[in-house]
């Protein structure tokens, strides 16, 4: 299958940009789509990282304020996990150790690859590469994020099976934790008997 990108053109660059897209694409039953235009929120891509620690069979999730969530049915303080945007030049491992010492204060042992998915393809270019994260140690009772970046992040220390039921209970409502928590509901027996 073929697409061909006619066009992109800038209609908005700030902090994220929004761009119009021009292009057709290859249909299913043969030939083309008509020219089409469609506007794409660009925020960049993203690393997010589970914390587990296999031994005590618990998870670090962070509680932070999220303006796109002033809907959410607990409110827009969402429990989450660590997450950052990649910087040009940056590797996605980098990320992911940077993230976690800014919002939780840890360093991990080992990091696994859970996935790389798209956010909201009909709308937004991001995607985000999820990683388990393998740890030894948990936050204490801290607060953490950046001053500058107006963060104000809190971390819980929760066992495994309380954040899962969270999940099932809706208060865990957005999708890298959702996928994370799910992810590792299948594979976590490897990692508790694993020498890592």
């Amino acid at each position: 299958m073929r697409y061909e990108l006619l066009g992109i053109d800038s209609l908005y660059q700030g902090f994220f940009a929004l761009n119009r897209f021009r292009l057709r694409f290859e249909l299913f039953s043969g030939g083309f789509s008509p020219d089409i235009e469609r506007e794409l929120f660009e925020r960049g891509h993203a690393v997010a990282v589970l914390p587990y620690h296999a031994a005590r069979d618990e998870v670090v999730l962070i509680e932070q304020f999220r303006p796109g969530a002033l809907q959410a049915p607990g409110g827009p303080w969402l429990l989450e996990i660590v997450a950052g945007m990649i910087e040009p030049n940056e590797s996605v491992d980098a990320v992911a150790c940077r993230e976690l010492q800014e919002e939780a204060g840890i360093t991990p042992l080992r990091l696994i690859p859970i996935t790389r998915y798209w956010v909201s393809p009909g709308g937004t270019t991001e995607s985000i590469y999820l990683f388990l994260g393998l740890i030894d140690d948990v936050p204490g009772a801290d607060l953490f994020g950046l001053p500058e970046e107006q963060e104000d992040i809190k971390p819980h220390v929760m066992r495994f099976d309380e954040a899962l039921a969270r999940v099932d209970a809706g208060s865990i409502c957005s999708a890298a934790p959702i996928i994370a928590l799910q992810w590792l509901a299948r594979h976590k027996a490897q990692f508790q008997v694993a020498n890592f």
